[in-house]
Order: C-alpha cells, then structure tokens, then sequence
C-alpha cells in the first residue's frame, strides 16, 4: 500500500506541471482567436485569401474595401461576397463574431 502511495505522489507531481502549462497556453489564446482558427483560418491562414488572393484580410487591404471596424467585418462575415461562406448568427453568434473581427484588427496589420 506505501508503494501505490508513493507512485501516485510521484505521478501527481510529474502530470500536475504540465497541465498547469497547458492550461496557461490555452489561456493565452483569445477567445477570438480560437474562433478564427476554428471558422477562418482554413481560407484566411496569417491572413491571406486562398479563394480570392486579391483579397487578403491585412489591415491596408480590408480599408481599401470600405472595411474599418469590427462591425464592417462582421458584416461582411453575415453578407459576404461570392466564394465565401456565409457565417449567420447562429453558425457564429455575435459575441464570437465580434471577437473575431477583433482579432482580425488586431493581428494582421
């Protein structure tokens, strides 16, 4: 019985370190990012355009579309132009579209 006890001690101090690592690297991902490489990223990988290479989703380039705010993407994302998906509120509600359009601002440049 002293064995088993000091094998679970051993194993608790080994495991315990590296989930408090991965749960502080999940914590550093946003919300906004999750929801990004969960919906966006498969097209709109570091911020390009595989349907569209004339379109990426780089700061210079979403304002020479008339797109400058959070709302302006995510209306974009609900009413989008052909080739892309359609993302309505409850395939992407509006707190998490909002936090990807936040995203979107502040990562690509």
């Amino acid at each position: 019985m002293k064995r088993l006890s000091v094998t679970f001690m051993v194993m608790l101090f080994i495991l315990l370190p590296y989930h408090s690592i991965q749960a502080g690297a999940a914590a550093k991902t946003s919300q906004g990012e999750q929801a990004f490489v969960k919906n966006c990223a498969v097209c709109h990988a570091s911020g390009g355009n595989i349907v569209n290479t004339a379109k990426p989703i780089n700061k210079k380039a979403l304002e020479t579309r008339g797109i400058r705010k959070l709302t302006d993407i995510v209306r974009q994302m609900r009413n989008p132009g052909p080739g892309m998906t359609r993302f309505d509120d409850k395939t992407i509600p509006d707190k998490e579209a909002r936090a990807i359009a936040e995203y979107i601002l502040k990562t690509f440049k």
